[in-house]
């Protein structure tokens, strides 16, 4: 049986608008113990970008700016990844080296159903191995 990267994906995605302040989106991230938000523009039906922490240190913190005054939309990365729910696990690994990154969102179709890290994939191997 192929590791599909369904199986190792969390499928709780968080979002927050392109007009939301990065100190909200950094709270968010915060209290829910993620890496990155999907980002949302105003009108909520398409895809603006993603934020992660890297975005936040390097465009908030390292240019010092002010997250209360920076807006997400400012600093989100513009390009979203994605990979198949259906693609092996050695796509999935290939994906991430080639763009350098340590997620991408998971697609079925034109919908996005989850996230996937290299985190995910470690602790899913951990998990095999303790059995």
């Amino acid at each position: 049986m192929t590791l599909k990267v369904e199986d190792i994906m969390n499928p709780n995605i968080e979002t927050i608008m392109q007009d939301a302040s990065v100190f909200e989106a950094m709270q968010r991230i915060v209290e829910k113990r993620i890496r990155s938000l999907l980002v949302l523009p105003k009108d909520e039906n398409d895809l603006y970008g993603v934020l992660t922490i890297r975005d936040v240190v390097y465009n908030v913190l390292g240019k010092n700016l002010d997250p209360h005054k920076t807006k997400v939309g400012d600093i989100a990365t513009k390009r979203v990844v994605c990979i198949s729910k259906d693609a092996d696990i050695q796509d999935f690994i290939k994906l991430m080296e080639r763009f350098n990154i340590g997620r991408v969102f998971v697609n079925e179709g034109k919908n996005i159903i989850g996230v996937a890290s290299l985190f995910d994939a470690v602790k899913f191997a951990l998990k095999g191995q303790q059995k």
